[in-house]
Order: structure tokens, then C-alpha cells, then sequence
């Protein structure tokens, strides 16, 4: 359901539908970014010189698998103007070929700004994975339609 400035309260949290990650997701990705770095597409390499054993999915991939989650949450289908920005994302763990993931938002601020009709909202992000882990987190601003 659409919901504009008016219908976002702080402290209103949301959690998105799964989605587990494939390695054809750490293929693709690795092209579109063009990041092939061996932590990513080196299984050899990873068993020798990661400690995580095994190829890890880019930073970035997470950060769009979360814009993606939050989309499918669909408060602000219809109602969205434009991203802000992000502040202070941070990676706190590994995503991993299999882990299932989740996005966990939490509205932190919802305010009017100086052009009629408009707002801001800031959500904190929580990306989690199967095991309860925050794997990345950060505060996405996104600038929506007010009713009036």
C-alpha cells in the first residue's frame, strides 16, 4: 500500500519478503560492476587466502539487493520522488552464495520540507541474513509526495 509523507510515523518498522542469493546473482554482478576481484570469483584463491573460506558477494551487491527489498515492501510505490542518499552504511558480515536475505526498516525521521506537497523520510536499513545476522546497515533518505 502507497503511503505519502502524512502516513510515516517514527519508529513504524517493515520487513520485506526473503531472497536467497544465487551464484548465478555473485556472476551477474561481478560482470554489471565489473569488480572481479578473487575474494568474488576465485574459489581456489578463497579456500587458501580468505577467512571466509569461500567467494563473498561485493558490498555494493548488498546495498542494491536492499534498495530491491525495499521496493517489494511497496510503501512508496506511487509515492516516491527520488533517493537522497545513504548515510553510514556499513558492512558487518559476509553474504555468501545461499544465505537468505531480508531488509528490516525502521523510520527514523519524517518531515515536511520547504516546497509544498513534499517530504523527506529516513529509514534506518537492516539488512539480515538466515542466521539473524546484520550483514549491512545504513539510513536511506528518499524525498516522497506529501497528500496535501
Amino acid at each position: 500500500m502507497t503511503k505519502y509523507l502524512e502516513d510515516f510515523t517514527v519508529g513504524d518498522k517493515q520487513k520485506s519478503p526473503g531472497r536467497t542469493v544465487t551464484d548465478t546473482d555473485l556472476a551477474m554482478f561481478t560482470w554489471l560492476s565489473g569488480d572481479n576481484n578473487p575474494a568474488h570469483t576465485d574459489e581456489e584463491f578463497c579456500r587458501k587466502n580468505s577467512p571466509f573460506k569461500t567467494r563473498i558477494l561485493q558490498g555494493a551487491y548488498g546495498f542494491s539487493v536492499a534498495t530491491g527489498l525495499s521496493a517489494q515492501i511497496g510503501e512508496m510505490a506511487g509515492s516516491a520522488i527520488a533517493s537522497l542518499g545513504v548515510e553510514n552504511w556499513v558492512y558487518k558480515g559476509p553474504i555468501l552464495v545461499g544465505d537468505t536475505l531480508w531488509l528490516e526498516t525502521e523510520v527514523v525521521e519524517a518531515r515536511p520540507t520547504s516546497k509544498p506537497g513534499r517530504g523527506v523520510v529516513k529509514r534506518k536499513f537492516s539488512l539480515i541474513n538466515q542466521k539473524g545476522e546484520v550483514v549491512q546497515e545504513g539510513l536511506s533518505s528518499v524525498l516522497v509526495y506529501a497528500r496535501a
